[in-house]
């Protein structure tokens, strides 16, 4: 969502529905009330957001597929479980990688690394492994991407579908059998971190 700067002397305009910021790093968080199967619990990873769409990795779906069996070049770098994660339902035959850089470590210019955000990047997958495993801790690869057209998330925003919240570097390479919708909740401040404990499994009448 593009942000266009305001004059100083125009009023602030408090009845204006206010959506939380979104930017690359944000993670989205599936609020309780979204039981659609394919975002229900899941963690969204935001890698791109701009006026004209967003789109970013859902962290937390592994597949049975190992990354050997698809891409073997790439299984050295990937972080365990060496399995590809489903990223989201748009082109599911298509695969995103991201990794972390080491603290400090600059990649400005490396062909096949684009930062997203802080220690975050985003890899070509027809980059030389060998190259890039010198710039890079570890790499995730996900099959298909969520996506949305201009203005979509937005909307879904302020329908609060989601909760935006800053995600750490870790977080992309949260072990499969980790619950981490529940994790990343519970470290946020209160009142939100006790939906965290918001059950699983809910029986309805």
């Amino acid at each position: 969502m593009s942000l266009v700067a305001q004059h100083q002397e125009e009023p602030e305009d408090r009845t204006a529905p206010v959506t939380p910021k979104v930017r690359p790093g944000s993670l989205l968080v599936s609020a309780t009330d979204l039981t659609e199967p394919t975002f229900r619990r899941s963690v969204v990873y935001v890698v791109e957001h701009t006026a004209s769409g967003s789109f970013g990795v859902v962290l937390n779906r592994i597949s049975n597929t190992s990354v050997d069996a698809m891409l073997p070049r790439w299984a050295r770098l990937a972080a365990a479980p060496k399995a590809l994660f489903v990223g989201g339902p748009v082109h599911r035959s298509s695969a995103l990688c991201l990794g972390t850089v080491p603290v400090g470590m600059s990649v400005d210019g490396v062909p096949g690394i684009r930062r997203v955000d802080g220690r975050v990047v985003m890899i070509d997958l027809d980059s030389d492994p060998a190259v890039i495993a010198r710039h890079v801790e570890a790499v995730r690869i996900f099959a298909g991407y969520a996506g949305w057209s201009g203005g979509q998330l937005d909307g879904e925003l302020r329908n609060d579908d989601w909760m935006v919240v800053s995600a750490l570097p870790y977080d992309i390479f949260t072990p499969a059998h980790v619950d981490l919708w529940a994790r990343v909740l519970r470290r946020q401040p209160l009142p939100l971190a006790l939906l965290a404990t918001h059950p699983i499994e809910i029986e309805r009448n």
